[in-house]
């Protein structure tokens, strides 16, 4: 070989070896989570959020990996102009959902005045709001809102910010009404709130609704169970008798939420997302039993999670994409309960990627946004070197917020 061509691939070689490095820096800053917010510019942190709205993946999450760490007293008159002021109606609504992570009072004014707006996405992201952080003196405003709120992923929020006022007597015969009235979408949006928020109120109309033949079956055998009145037991069993096969999941996992032989109807759910998993062509099935264990994860049952991961980690589509919404929605719904399984569950990292999976395919910023905060905040609760803090730096890393 001649000397200037082994001087060029030493060259090249020192090149390659200098990039190399320098991608694994990136990486590795870009790993290591700050152990507290962070002081920032006044010009970074309106560079961030002006780029809230970017197309690019990198950059919008980059921004608001940014926005998150910076300390409250800087982020959140940031965040509150940007809602209310800037020109990007995207930006605006991705201000509002970081804003809402940050627990500052202000939140509420910005939120009240997000009800009032033409974008669609505020609007959602205030009733989202208004939902875990339920207010009174709002109700008059969401029963107004009810009767004008016609936008499709707006209303169901809407109808959820009310359900959590299920105690309320001006509520109750409202969502009684539209849980029977309407597009079976929005009717479904009401069924299942009625269940999360164990509307006994509304058991008439649901054990009716459960007795009919429909696509709203499986939503009403499983607000049933949800709801925990024992008189939903009789409708259930007569539905296992009568019930398509693909209605059975749901049925099982209302009875289970009824207290009721629940180890055996778990034991259904996941014998048959195994054998929908191992045959293909049952696609009913298998998002049904799905969705069966999530319901039963989000009630506190741990078997259901750890089930969903075993069947879930080694799979691929058509199982993996249910599989990945259920534990996605485990994780929302029930963050404590995720983070417990998480600890200790076998093969942590493919896990918590079958997590991300679930995560990329669901629509609902605000909901992961509260996951996000509090995941951050045990990091930051967490002694340095303890396997709390290494896992929270882990999703950190993988969901990549």
């Amino acid at each position: 070989m001649k000397p200037e061509a082994r001087s060029w691939r030493s060259a090249l070689g020192v090149a390659l070896l200098f990039a190399t490095s320098s991608i694994w820096c990136a990486v590795v800053l870009r790993a290591q989570e700050p152990a507290s917010p962070q002081a920032t510019s006044a010009a970074q942190l309106q560079a961030a959020i002006d780029k809230l709205g970017s197309l690019d993946y990198d950059t919008r999450t980059g921004a608001s990996r940014l926005v998150r760490r910076t300390t409250a007293t800087q982020a959140v008159p940031a965040l509150l102009n940007a809602v209310a002021q800037h020109a990007d109606g995207y930006v605006r609504y991705r201000a509002l959902v970081l804003l809402t992570a940050f627990n500052d009072p202000r939140t509420k004014d910005a939120v009240r005045e997000s009800l009032a707006s033409p974008n669609d996405r505020l609007r959602t992201v205030a009733y989202n709001f208004l939902e875990h952080n339920p207010d009174k003196s709002m109700l008059p405003e969401l029963l107004a809102g009810l009767a004008k709120e016609q936008a499709e992923f707006v209303r169901p929020a809407l109808i959820r910010a009310l359900a959590a006022h299920g105690d309320d007597a001006r509520v109750q015969p409202v969502l009684v009404r539209e849980a029977g009235r309407g597009e079976d979408f929005f009717r479904s949006a009401v069924i299942e709130a009625l269940g999360d928020y164990k509307a006994t109120y509304a058991f008439d109309a649901l054990n009716g609704i459960a007795k009919l033949d429909g696509p709203l079956l499986d939503d009403a055998a499983l607000a049933l169970g949800k709801i925990g009145d024992r008189r939903a037991l009789e409708t259930l069993a007569g539905l296992q008798r009568s019930a398509s096969r693909q209605a059975q999941p749901f049925v099982a996992a209302g009875i289970c939420l009824l207290g009721t032989n629940c180890e055996a109807h778990e034991g259904f759910l996941i014998e048959t997302l195994k054998f929908s998993d191992q045959n293909i062509g049952f696609q009913e099935l298998l998002r049904g039993a799905a969705s069966g264990l999530g319901a039963l994860g989000v009630s506190g049952r741990e078997s259901s999670a750890r089930a969903l991961f075993e069947v879930g980690i080694p799979s691929r589509d058509p199982t993996r994409a249910p599989v990945a919404l259920a534990v996605a929605t485990i994780a929302l719904r029930n963050t404590p309960l995720m983070l417990s399984v998480l600890k200790t569950v076998p093969a942590q990292g493919d896990a918590i990627a079958l997590l991300a999976e679930g995560f990329d395919m669901l629509e609902e910023d605000f909901d992961k946004e509260r996951f996000f905060a509090l995941v951050r905040r045990t990091y930051w609760e967490s002694a340095e070197g303890t396997a709390n803090r290494q896992l929270m730096q882990t999703l950190i890393g993988k969901l990549d917020f």
